[in-house]
Order: C-alpha cells, then structure tokens, then sequence
C-alpha cells in the first residue's frame, strides 16, 4: 500500500508542481497577462483527459503484464524528454492572438511527462483495487488532490523565493526520475499481485448508464467552470494581484480533498441552504459595485460561494461514484467535465461573450443542474432550484443592461473585456470618455474639443513624467512608452517629437484610433509598435530615446519581465546617454518603487521616487514615479525636487531577473 500511495502522491504532486513552474517561464513571452494563465489550465485539463482516457483505456483492455510494459516503456520515453524547459523559438512575432502557440509550446515541452503523470492516479487506483474494500480505494483519489494542494500552496513560499526558474525546472525533471521508477515499482507489482480484478467482477453491480456518465460528466464540469469563471472575476474585476488565482484553485482542490477522505464531511442538508443563499448573493453582486470591485468584501464573498459550490458539485459527485471495477470511466468523465468546463470559460467565451459574463452565467446554470440531480427524489427541491436559476438570470440581465449603460463599445480578445464610457457629458466642459479594463481605467479623455488635447488621469503636468518632460524641453524629444492605453502621453507632444509606443493588445490600439483622438490630434509624429514590448526592443535597431516611459504597472497581471536586470539593460541600450527611464508605479496592491531602485543602484543609476497628490484637479489621479537617469542634475531640478518622496525600506530585497522574481517581497 505504501508503494501505491507514495506513487498516486508524488504524481499529484508533480503534476501541479509543474504547472506554476513552466506557467513562470512563458508568462513573460506572451506580456504576462492571467490569459496565459487561463489557457495553462485549459491544456491541463485537456492533458488530463487524455491520460484519464489512457488510463481506462488500458485497465479496461490490456492484461496486467501488457498494461505494466506499455506504461514503463512510455515513463521512459518521458524521462528521455526531461528537462522541462521552453524553447525560445516559441516566443510570439507579433500581436496576434497566442492562444494556439501558448498550447503548442506547452504539448512540445511537457506534454508527454504530465500525459503520464495525469494518467498515473487512476491507473494506480485500478490496479489496487483488487486489494482494497469496497470504495476505500476512492481515498486515493483524495490523497492525490491533497498533494496537489500541497505543491500549489507551497510553490509561491517555498520554491519561487529561493530557487530560480532554471533551477526549479532542473530539480522537477530529476524528481520525476524518482516517480517514474516508484511507478515501475508500482507496476511490476501489480503484475506479481495474485489478487485481479475478476475478484470485484461477482461483488460488482451493472455498469453505470448514460445518464449516470453523464451527471458525472456535467458535476465536474461546472466545477471546473466556477472556478475560472470566478479566477478571472477576482482577478480582473476585483483586485488585480497576479497570483491570487491561487487561492480560489487551493479551495477548489480543498473540496475534492474534503468529500473524496469520507463521506461525512458533505452532508447534503446542511449545504443546501447555505449554497442557494451564497448563489444569490454572489450573482447579485454581479450587478452591485459596492460588492463586485470592493476588495474587502468581493473576495471573501466570492471565495466563500466557490467554496460552497465545489462543495455541493463535489460532494455529489462523491456520493454517486461507482464501484472499484468502474473507478477509470468514473474519472475519465470527470476528467472530460473538467476539460469541458475549462475549454468552456477559457477558449469559448473570450471569442463569444463581449464581457465577463461566464460568471454569471454559471450561477444560472448550477441550479438547473442541481434540479436535474433532485427531480427524481424531490420535485420540491427541484422546483426551488428553478426558481434560484430563473432569480440568477433576472442578476444577470440586470449586470448585462448596467454594462452597457453609457457605454460607446464593449469587446472582448485574448488578454481581457474593454469598455469604453461616457460619464458626465451632462456637464459643460466636464464631460470624459473612459477606456476601462475590468476595474482598471486605461485612460480617459474630454468630450469637449477645447479640452481634447488635456493630459489627464496620472498624465498630468503635475505629475512625475509630466514635470519631465517640462524639463526637458528644448531640442525636440524622442520618446518610447511602454503601454499606450488610449494614448495620452501624446498629449504631451510638440512639433518635431517623435513618440513611439509599445501596446500589447492589438483591441486597445484599435480603439484609441477610433473613439479617441490623442493620437490624431497629437502635434508630435506618433509611431506603434504592436505586440510584447520587451520582444519588440530585442529586435529593433538601438532608438536613442531621450525619454522612455515605462508605463505597465498600474493594474492587470504584473509584467515583471519588464521589470527585471535584464529588462533595464536594454531599455539602457536604447536610451540615450542624458537619456530618462520614467517608470510609472502606481500601484493599490505592490510597492514597486523600492525594485526599481534596486535595479538602478545595480547599474549606477540614480532614482528619485516622485508623487503627485493631484488634490486641486477631479481629472488629475494621485500618481508615483520613479525617474531614472545618469544625469543627476536633471532629476532634481526645482520642480521635480518639490515632489520627491523617499524611498520605502524593504530589507534584503534582491534585484528581479528573468530567472528569479518574487512579487510576495513588494506586496503592500
């Protein structure tokens, strides 16, 4: 039993120790957006089904000594693989939709080592099931999600501080040297074992219908479901901190842990009431700000309803598992709902929902599942859950019909929703249109022509990059920004400047064009650049920027390959000798400015950290920069030095590379 567990254990274990670790190494490729994230999951799952499918494929159809030469033959195919690193050819050429290489670079790098390990849980739990009574073997399964959590919760405290991406890749690839031989142990055993699966035949019931397979099926998709639909909720909408998927996936995976160790730790009604009134609330705050951007309130609300759902999905599912001698098709259709829901939330809905409306659309559809599952014994319960559903939908128009109030456009790509606003257009002169990205504001701009061309939001003369380039002026500039928004650092332009920017989404540039006008009306030569902005630099002759504004820190995932040594170097190789590097820090959830000074000490730079109140202005935001330069007169300079703040202390910070960052060391 010990051989079985410790095999069923390390293979969760690396399993999703490996998805933040190769999740690490591409993120900066592809300009660090929680998309990349999102499509990890979906080729995990989707990986996942495979080995579900190979794993009762095999137990199914193959005798015992078969089964063991296919599946040792295969670990060493997946041993010859290792090591576990991408190949910089896979990195992107452009701004054009990545889903399909992010997917690729995946399968060519891990696919055949997480193939086996996905394969590895039921395979194993198959072959001890001859061995085991009843449906103990199904704790297994709970095992395997305990080690899954385990390697999720301490990736982030234990690794990612303290060992490098290369490193980490080097020991995950010689740990599974070690699973695979404790698998061929496992293996051999098996085939040594007397006890077979003909024992369970005579104790077995008849197989599971399709209706059965089907609920399975449907149980665990919607579990897969929620959980994207409410990571990319809290994470965009709500407080975007580039690592909090973690908490609701290590709720998620908590649940599997809770209702597969033993039945009594889901009890069904004791968990009905509590998960109708969580539904409702969360699919109310849908449509209610105080609840769905208010930090304090939405993640602890939205974590309590995953929590509860996964719970009741969960737990169902748990009650309704089959026999040892089915336990494959059992979790290959969960594997299938997982991959289902999964592909659902993060390839379907981007491409046909204009907005984050999966969410909502989830709560409309637990209910209805849930009255499925209870029609046949209680027409009562099932009817209220029709009723939660229908009240879920009433939400989710409401939410629909508030979004689209005032707004001009709302679309969807790869790397999020964009809306564009009116507000106030019943004030003269005061009236705005606004590009938001969730809950983040990427620029706004005066409706009123003689107010068109007035930097606005943390652009503004009073701000650091704004006392800037005051001072700077004379000869006319070149200057490189990295993040355009809606491009209002043009505003600033003069005849003769030349501003070149940098923007990763090909949605956002399109939109500035066409519902604002910064960059038409700017007097300076504008010049973009599409796709990641770190790549594009790698490629381009040197630019000689007088000033380089480094603009994408303020919300979404953190691009911290744009905030690294290396990163520094080259904005270096591209700036001028006097040249500025004007780093935008704004930021409610990191402190970013301590890194930056670190990074400039590293290349015998000064730093000044400048903060503007913006207290005399509606349409001036509080804002922090850090100005970086070898001319140290410049940056103190009476105007600058009238808003230079001090740096925050955070000891023993090291200076970020592409190979070593922690953003748990900058969190406020």
């Amino acid at each position: 039993m010990l051989l079985f567990a410790g095999t069923v254990f390390s293979s969760a274990f690396l399993l999703f120790l490996v998805q933040p670790i190769i999740a690490k190494q591409i993120l900066p490729w592809f300009g660090g957006s929680s998309m990349v994230w999102s499509i990890c999951l979906v080729f995990f799952q989707g990986v996942l089904l495979a080995g579900y499918a190979y794993a009762d494929g095999i137990a199914r159809r193959l005798t015992p000594p078969v089964q063991a030469a296919v599946h040792i033959l295969l670990l060493f195919a997946a041993v010859v693989t290792l090591p576990i690193v991408a190949d910089a050819s896979w990195k992107p050429t452009g701004g054009e939709d990545p889903t399909w290489r992010i997917l690729g670079l995946l399968f060519a790098t891990i696919g055949l080592p997480y193939f086996l390990l996905s394969a590895t849980g039921p395979l194993v739990q198959s072959w001890r099931a001859g061995a085991m009574r009843g449906k103990t073997v199904y704790r297994l399964f709970s095992l395997s999600n305990l080690a899954s959590l385990l390697a999720l919760a301490g990736y982030p405290f234990l690794v990612e501080p303290h060992i490098s991406v290369l490193a980490q890749g080097a020991i995950w690839s010689a740990v599974f040297l070690c699973f695979a031989l404790l698998c061929a142990g496992s293996a051999i055993l098996f085939v040594r074992d007397g006890r077979r699966e003909a024992d369970i035949e005579t104790r077995e019931g008849a197989s599971p219908g399709m209706r059965e397979m089907a609920l399975w099926c449907a149980l665990s998709g919607m579990g897969s479901w929620m959980l994207l639909a409410v990571s990319n909720h809290i994470t965009q909408d709500v407080a975007p901190v580039p690592f909090l998927w973690l908490l609701p996936l290590s709720l998620y995976l908590a649940t599997f842990v809770l209702c597969f160790e033993r039945e009594g730790w889901y009890r069904r009604n004791l968990y009905l009431p509590v998960v109708a009134g969580l539904l409702g609330v969360c699919a109310w705050g849908l449509q209610d700000d105080s609840l769905r951007f208010e930090i304090r309130i939405a993640v602890p609300l939205y974590m309590a309803g995953l929590f509860a759902l996964c719970m009741f999905l969960h737990g169902e599912l748990a009650r309704r598992k089959p026999g040892p001698r089915h336990l494959t098709r059992y979790y290959l259709m969960l594997s299938l709902g997982g991959a289902l829901g999964g592909a659902m939330v993060g390839l379907v809905a981007p491409r046909v929902l204009p907005s984050y409306y999966e969410l909502g659309i989830g709560f409309v559809l637990v209910p209805l599942l849930a009255a499925v599952l209870f029609y046949r014994g209680s027409r009562v319960l099932a009817l209220a859950a029709v009723a939660l559903s229908v009240l879920c939908a009433v939400f989710l128009a409401l939410q629909v019909a508030k979004e689209f109030r005032d707004t001009t456009e709302v679309t969807r790509n790869f790397h999020g929703p964009l809306r564009v606003r009116d507000k106030g257009l019943h004030k003269a002169g005061r009236g705005v249109r606004q590009l938001l990205h969730g809950a983040i504001l990427h620029g706004e701009q005066f409706v009123a022509p003689a107010r068109r061309m007035e930097p606005t939001t943390y652009y503004g003369v009073s701000g650091g990059v704004g006392l800037l380039i005051g001072e700077m002026r004379g000869a006319p500039l070149r200057v490189g920004v990295i993040g355009m928004g809606i491009g209002t650092m043009a505003a600033h332009g003069r005849p003769g400047d030349v501003f070149r920017f940098y923007e990763l989404n090909p949605k956002v540039i399109e939109i500035a064009h066409r519902e604002f006008s910064f960059l038409k009306e700017s007097r300076a030569g504008i010049e973009i650049v599409p796709g990641d902005a770190r790549l594009s630099l790698e490629g381009e002759t040197l630019q000689a920027f007088d000033l380089l504004v480094v603009d994408a820190f303020s919300g979404d995932a953190i691009p911290v390959h744009l905030l690294t040594r290396e990163a520094m170097g080259l904005y270096l190789r591209h700036l001028k000798p006097g040249g500025v590097i004007a780093i935008h820090v704004t930021n409610r959830f990191l402190t970013l400015a301590p890194q930056v000074r670190v990074l400039a000490r590293l290349f015998g730079l000064e730093a000044v950290r400048v903060r503007d109140k913006a207290s005399d202005s509606a349409f001036l935001y509080r804002s922090e920069w850090v100005l970086v330069s070898r001319d140290r007169e410049l940056l103190t300079r009476r105007k600058i030095r009238e808003k230079i703040v001090p740096f925050a202390d955070i000891p023993g910070l090291r200076p970020w590379t592409d190979d070593f960052n922690n953003l748990f060391d900058i969190l406020k």
